[in-house]
């Protein structure tokens, strides 16, 4: 893999806490997708993320790409003992995120007003699904709840069909994880003025809520009046959807502007199809594109459509994403230790990101911070003796 401009070339290894945000502290009590999604968007750009785990606890996922560039320490935050590290870690850090339900911190000793009465200055970063109140505060719940009450999953998927959910996209890390990440930034820049630490309270329902904006605004303007499937942006216009190629495989067609419908045309071979001006001949439309798709497979259709404006792409797994030539030639994915990951992104041509580097073992660095702390040696024995610290 080639190496994006604005990035530490792979194969070497990145100075500590390369990145725009280089020199902040974050302290993250390990969790579950979205919160670990964020503080990885703050590691990546060049924070020093240490993660706390509870002694004995195993990754959800092993090797999970959301642990990458981060220190780990095991610490069992259920002690006082373990309790008192982690303010210790917060008087020396600029951020604390947790993802738990509303209550579990300040149970633990370590909420916002117990953290925050030892670094006034700290931004504590929570993260949920529902919310900090509110009468589905304490709920459980997962991406497809959150995105149905925020009105962002009943728009998704066919015409007379249900609706389609996709993946966990939409609520744990769009909805989520990167709104947590906008607001700790937003709340750090607040800081530099008022010299002051706040809360932020990053719920998915919000976040996915906001995502639907432009949806909004559509509807207002009469632009969005079909139900499911039957406007614009769902595969309601047969210009902008998904059809399959003769290997079965499928290209994204999105051609809307005249102009590049025009290109969609001369690509297709469509000059006898009906005119997309009008909507009642839109289902011969959608034969016709689906006709003449079928007669290439989808590699022949993206070669054919490459250097012209048909926005026509080929609809590529995961795994295809890495190896594609333009990824490969902008460096969208990079090696991570043999695997490929998705790359730091924006990226800063002052202050690069450099390559990941791999999740490390639950634990790994819990001697390292500690005596960076100022833990006396004898006392870290004690810890680990005590199951405090592992």
């Amino acid at each position: 893999m080639s190496t994006p401009s604005g990035t530490t070339p792979p194969g070497t290894t990145p100075p500590s806490g390369t990145g725009p945000l280089a020199g902040l502290k974050v302290v993250e009590l390990a969790g579950l997708a979205p919160a670990p999604f964020g503080c990885m968007v703050l590691a990546d750009l060049g924070a020093d993320v240490v993660q706390v785990h509870k002694p004995g606890s195993h990754p959800a996922v092993p090797g999970d790409f959301l642990g990458r560039n981060r220190r780990s320490v095991a610490i069992d935050t259920r002690t006082p003992e373990g309790a008192e590290l982690v303010l210790q870690l917060v008087e020396r850090s600029d951020v604390l995120v947790e993802g738990f339900r509303p209550g579990v911190t300040e149970r633990l000793g370590i909420g916002p007003a117990q953290c925050l009465a030892r670094n006034p200055r700290l931004i504590y970063g929570r993260m949920t699904g529902w919310g900090q109140d509110g009468p589905l505060a304490d709920r459980a719940g997962h991406d497809i709840n959150y995105i149905a009450v925020a009105g962002a999953l009943e728009p998704l998927g066919r015409a007379g069909g249900p609706p389609s959910f996709p993946v966990n996209l939409l609520g744990d890390f769009g909805g989520g994880g990167l709104l947590l990440a906008l607001g700790v930034l937003a709340a750090l820049y607040e800081r530099e003025r008022s010299g002051r630490g706040q809360v932020v309270d990053a719920a998915m329902v919000d976040g996915a809520a906001l995502l639907t904006t432009f949806l909004h605004g559509m509807r207002n303007a009469g632009m969005w009046t079909g139900g499911r499937g039957e406007n614009m942006l769902d595969g309601g216009v047969p210009f902008y959807d998904v059809y399959e190629a003769a290997d079965g495989k499928y290209v994204a067609i999105g051609a809307l502007e005249e102009k590049f419908y025009a290109d969609l045309v001369r690509v297709l071979g469509l000059a006898d199809a009906p005119s997309r001006n009008d909507p009642a001949k839109w289902p011969e439309l959608r034969e016709h594109i689906a006709a003449a798709v079928k007669t290439r497979t989808r590699d022949e259709w993206a070669d054919l459509a490459r250097d012209t404006d048909a926005c026509l792409a080929p609809v590529l797994s995961p795994a295809e994403a890495a190896r594609h030539p333009y990824n490969e030639e902008r460096a969208t994915f990079v090696d991570v230790s043999g695997a490929a990951h998705p790359a730091p992104a924006p990226r800063f041509g002052r202050t690069p990101a450099g390559v990941p580097t791999p999740p490390v073992a639950i634990g790994m660095n819990t001697r390292e911070v500690l005596a960076d702390m100022g833990v006396a040696e004898a006392r870290i024995v004690e810890l680990h003796r005590a199951g405090v610290i592992a």
